[in-house]
């Protein structure tokens, strides 16, 4: 099977360049993979190169090359294909369109894989008659703006598949959205084993980490934490994760670390590449995010063989952590529960080891074979449908044309109502 992912900017840093990396690498061992990346604005990639994956690459933006593409006129011009409500929308112009165009009309390829929604709408718009197209949601459908989800919901119906990476979000695309002949299935992120040894459990350190945004409330954290020192000042706590360009919520943080007298109790450790060596120099894991797509620091945690306390937020935490066995879920937005279930942990010796040991046997579904084994079950079942006859493609875009407006406008009055019953107004 030849497969081929189509990413924003596969030279960067970010969650979904990694879990696309992490999955075209393990496709790659049974499969022939390809990455396409939009833009390159460096050599090589941040990340490394996935082993076994073809890499290239539609705009050149380092301005040292030959080939920059940064002055041509039309990278100047507003993308017209790449939805406005997409968060990128700005670095997209006429000339990605134009090269995205001309990739999708000749890739030669049994499956190309969209990796955020603007892609996806490229693929969905102008992917020649042939592959299967599939998109993936590496966020959530609440967390695009309303502008974003009128044009998913207008474009995605000509996707053969959408892939979420919790079963909430696959519900909520199917309950909210009417996309007939697209299969919509919830797989995880892939998270690979790390190549360091567990955790023992037995030093006597909290470990959370991710960037520091105010989504991740690590004020909570450090709240939480006054009354886990009051009562075990033997623990401290480690928080890893670069701030923005402000460095608002960092100084934040020191703040309010230093406001209720912690600086010898919670340490800011900084950004930290790998992080897989540094859970296992904790013994319990803390995440207690407003908000999660996914929770990708939960199952790291847990394949350190940490036990995790975390919020019980939207989507992500409950479809990792079974509360009680392997982990904790308290409140969003409680630091007396988490500082309850925290000292809870602390304070029993046999029960952290014993979910320790449960986190680290249950992170196991998330390994990377486990996950590409599910792609490829979708890959193939929607490539054995096409075999069958997939000429209801030119049946769709002829109904998604000439239906259009209708439907646009259609969606547009439903997510009103949606937005203002959310809001506890009326529709």
């Amino acid at each position: 099977m030849h497969i081929s992912f189509l990413l924003h900017n596969a030279y960067g840093i970010g969650g979904t360049i990694r879990t696309t990396f992490t999955l075209a690498r393990t496709l790659a061992e049974r499969h022939d993979v390809e990455i396409v990346s939009v833009f390159r604005h460096r050599d090589t990639p941040a990340l490394g190169a996935p082993e076994g994956v073809t890499m290239s690459h539609l705009v050149d933006l380092r301005r040292k090359s030959p080939s920059y593409d940064g002055d041509a006129a039309e990278h100047a011009r507003p993308a017209a294909v790449f939805p406005r409500g997409d968060t990128r929308h700005r670095q997209y112009s006429r000339l990605t369109d134009a090269r995205i165009a001309a990739h999708l009309r000749t890739v030669e390829a049994d499956v190309v894989v969209g990796t955020r929604p603007g892609l996806n709408v490229h693929l969905s718009r102008q992917t020649r008659r042939g592959p299967v197209r599939v998109g993936q949601e590496h966020l959530t459908l609440d967390s695009h703006s309303y502008r974003l989800r009128r044009e998913i919901a207008h474009r995605y119906t000509l996707l053969d598949a959408l892939t979420t990476v919790t079963r909430a979000d696959a519900d909520d695309y199917r309950s909210r959205l009417r996309l007939p002949g697209v299969r919509v299935e919830a797989i995880p992120n892939a998270v690979p084993a790390p190549a360091c040894p567990p955790a023992g459990g037995d030093l006597k350190w909290v470990v959370a980490a991710g960037r520091l945004h105010r989504v991740k409330r690590y004020d909570l954290l450090v709240r939480a934490f006054a009354q886990v020192s009051a009562a075990r000042p033997d623990w401290r706590l480690r928080i890893y994760g670069g701030g923005d360009a402000t460095g608002d919520e960092q100084g934040a943080l020191r703040a309010l670390i230093d406001e209720l007298g912690l600086h010898h109790h919670v340490f800011l450790m900084g950004a930290a590449n790998p992080m897989e060596a540094e859970w296992p120099k904790g013994s319990v894991a803390a995440v207690t995010s407003h908000r999660e797509s996914f929770g990708m620091t939960i199952v790291e945690a847990m394949r350190g063989g940490l036990p995790v306390v975390a919020t019980d937020c939207p989507h992500g935490p409950a479809e990792i952590i079974e509360d009680g066995v392997d982990g904790r879920l308290v409140p969003v937005g409680d630091p007396d529960a988490i500082a309850a279930a925290l000292l809870q942990l602390i304070g029993d010796d046999a029960l952290r080891h014993r979910m320790g040991r449960a986190a680290l046997a249950a992170s196991e579904r998330f390994d990377p074979v486990r996950i590409a084994e599910r792609h490829e079950r979708l890959f193939t079942g929607l490539l054995t449908r096409g075999a069958r006859g997939r000429g209801n493609g030119a049946l769709r875009t002829a109904l998604h044309r000439t239906r259009g407006g209708v439907l646009d406008g259609a969606y547009a009055l439903r997510y009103k109502a949606a937005d203002m019953l959310r809001k506890g107004g009326s529709a």
